[in-house]
């Protein structure tokens, strides 16, 4: 399963809503920090997609994994890279809840807002 997670990652990094929502349930449930949540594969296709458009490019780093059962909980670093070239690299947990090998609820725990405010 962490061979999934890590692969995962990397189509993040490529910045492609289509490969991302790969890893989904059909229903599944998304929350992006305090961004509204998203219901479906498709819903969230699309948010995931408008966020990627909203930056240049991303590169995680992951700190470490903890894997359950039926969940998985990942703590790493982002870095993003904004249209004028400036760079900022946050902290971030997420919480996957896992159908089989699908997510079913995936949750980012982040403030993502220093990405927006320039700081």
């Amino acid at each position: 399963m962490e061979e999934r997670i890590e692969s995962l990652f990397n189509d993040i990094d490529s910045m492609d809503a289509d490969k991302f929502v790969s890893y989904l349930d059909e229903d599944v449930v998304f929350k992006f920090g305090n961004a509204p949540e998203t219901k479906g594969k498709e819903e969230t296709r699309q948010a995931v997609d408008g966020f990627f458009k909203s930056i240049k490019g991303i590169s995680h780093r992951k700190i470490r994994i903890w894997i359950h059962p039926d969940s998985i909980i990942y703590q790493g670093s982002v870095t993003y890279t904004r249209h004028d070239d400036s760079v900022i690299t946050l902290p971030y947990l997420n919480l996957f809840l896992m159908k089989g090998e699908m997510i079913i609820d995936y949750k980012i725990y982040m403030d993502v807002n220093p990405l927006f405010s320039g700081s």
